[in-house]
């Protein structure tokens, strides 16, 4: 997968201390991943980058609305997501992502590219189960609620069953009304 640059810190000319970093992720961004469950994309990523001496530290925050479809019913809704992920960036021999939250980077290196991070924790941070909030408060209209509800198995009174029962166990069941 081509890298994009936009994504790339170059940190060796960077001073020791705490770096800000600002990106509007689109639909264009989930494109290049080959993502297309989301319908649209609108989320700012904040990325602090903190320079020590022997590591760096990145710190992800990121708040936004994606476009996704109901699971129930497929009908399109904005579904709020935000999150926070630590990063830590250590220096070794060879590369060594192993680690979810530890990277290490050869010794020459002078850049990282953090677009694979922040893919990773916008779609994880979208629940499993995508559910219009019309459908759990009641006011979504929907031709294919209609037809789950009418499809759906109802309950039925056991009138019958109570006239048809065994006298025997009227009987039992009598005997552990009475004392």
């Amino acid at each position: 997968m081509e890298l994009l640059k936009e994504f790339t810190i170059q940190f060796i000319g960077l001073k020791l201390g705490k770096h800000q970093f600002e990106y509007e992720i689109g639909n264009q961004f989930f494109e290049h991943f080959e993502y297309n469950e989301f319908n649209n994309a609108n989320v700012k990523v904040v990325v602090e980058l903190t320079k020590k001496s022997t590591l760096l530290e990145l710190h992800f925050k990121f708040q936004g609305v994606v476009n996704v479809n109901c699971d129930l019913t497929n009908e399109p809704y904005d579904q709020n997501i935000s999150n926070e992920f630590n990063l830590v960036v250590k220096f070794g021999h060879e590369y060594n992502d192993d680690e979810t939250d530890i990277l290490i980077i050869p010794h020459g290196e002078y850049e990282i590219n953090i677009q694979q991070y922040i893919y990773e924790i916008i779609v994880l941070s979208v629940p499993r189960k995508r559910i219009h909030p019309g459908v759990e408060d009641g006011t979504l209209n929907s031709e294919i609620l209609e037809k789950l509800d009418e499809l759906s198995p109802k309950q039925q009174e056991n009138i019958e069953n109570k006239e048809d029962t065994d006298p025997r166990w009227d009987k039992l069941k009598k005997l552990l009304t009475d004392k």
